[in-house]
């Protein structure tokens, strides 16, 4: 005859109590109901950044239908490096080292028991810049008229001009065009039509850093740079371009742009001319003797003065081009 010992009746009691009590516990605890917060989700993911760029991150909460829910407030957390981020408002800056660091940002909600993350990719990728369209075959293009003071005088591609026509001091013996001319035809009204999509482009652009001072003897790295009213180059801005072929700078001003006598736009490091733009509010003026590396987009008129040249594009809306003195050139980038 089997006789249990008094141990072992002991554990037959204690583990049938054992799998109530859990089954218990497992019945108040269960998984959320509708309109409780079940998951967060993190946006954007994964988020593309240049090396010390921002990004503003955003939480969303959901419940077990997919409903959204209020999870307010979120506590942000920067989990596997890659940057630094504002705990209250999910804004975030990238490092300087380029890598991928995946589900490096965390947001949660106030209990910290349920999280989303997204993963951050630091990398040298620019903002993307504006399509020139068909004003991109023009090393001018003008609004009201072009004006050329006196020979040698060259532009190494396009003229056009609308919804204007007047050309002045162009043909033999003169200043030089090589590419083809269109004064007030359908051909530049269209070029003009991109040239204005292109500079809402430009100002649409989020600025990364603002302008405070003149840029003259200064080193600026790949972004969008705002000044509020006049920009200026006295001496040399250089554009370090980081090794990216593709790095785009963008300097916008609110009204004028003017460089002063012999300034310099110098490019480094795979900054390439084409890559750059000047988006001006109002004129721009190149002083004489500048060297001029990449595209000024103006709203109004665009003066180059004695012996300046560019490497770029003069695109004026509604004003002006004037080679305003001898030995101007322009040639495409």
């Amino acid at each position: 005859m089997f006789t249990l010992s008094r141990h072992m009746a002991r554990l037959l009691v204690i583990v049938p109590f054992a799998a109530v009590l859990a089954a218990a516990c497992e019945h108040t605890e269960g998984p959320p109901v509708a309109g409780q917060l079940l998951a967060i989700t993190v946006t954007p993911n994964p988020a593309t950044l240049p090396p010390s760029g921002p990004q503003q991150f955003a939480a969303a909460g959901t419940d077990v239908t997919g409903a959204v829910v209020s999870i307010t407030p979120v506590t942000w957390a920067v989990v596997a490096s890659g940057g630094a981020i504002n705990s209250s408002s999910g804004l975030f800056t990238a490092g300087t080292t380029l890598a991928t660091f995946a589900n490096t940002i965390r947001a949660c909600d106030s209990s910290g028991f349920t999280c989303g993350f997204a993963t951050v990719i630091v990398t040298n990728t620019s903002p993307v810049g504006p399509t020139l369209g068909t004003a991109a075959t023009y090393g001018i293009l003008a609004g009201a008229s072009v004006t050329c003071a006196g020979p040698p005088g060259t532009i190494n591609a396009d003229v056009g001009i609308s919804p204007g026509s007047t050309i002045t001091g162009f043909g033999a013996g003169l200043c030089t065009i090589t590419g083809a001319q269109h004064l007030g035809d359908a051909i530049a009204l269209t070029a003009q039509n991109d040239l204005t999509s292109a500079y809402n482009a430009l100002v649409a652009l989020n600025c990364t850093s603002t302008i405070v001072a003149d840029l003259g003897g200064t080193t600026i790295t790949p972004g969008v740079y705002c000044g509020a009213s006049s920009v200026g180059v006295t001496g040399t801005l250089t554009l370090d371009g980081g090794g990216n072929a593709n790095a785009l700078f963008v300097i916008k001003a609110g009204s004028t742009l003017t460089t002063g006598t012999n300034a310099i736009i110098a490019l480094t490091n795979g900054a390439q001319a084409k890559n750059v733009y000047f988006q001006v509010g109002s004129s721009a003026t190149l002083g004489t003797g500048t060297t001029f590396r990449g595209n000024i987009v103006a709203l109004t008129t665009i003066t180059l003065n004695g012996t300046a040249t560019m490497i770029g594009r003069a695109l004026a809306r509604n004003g002006s081009v004037s080679l305003a003195a001898t030995g101007n050139t322009i040639s495409l980038p």
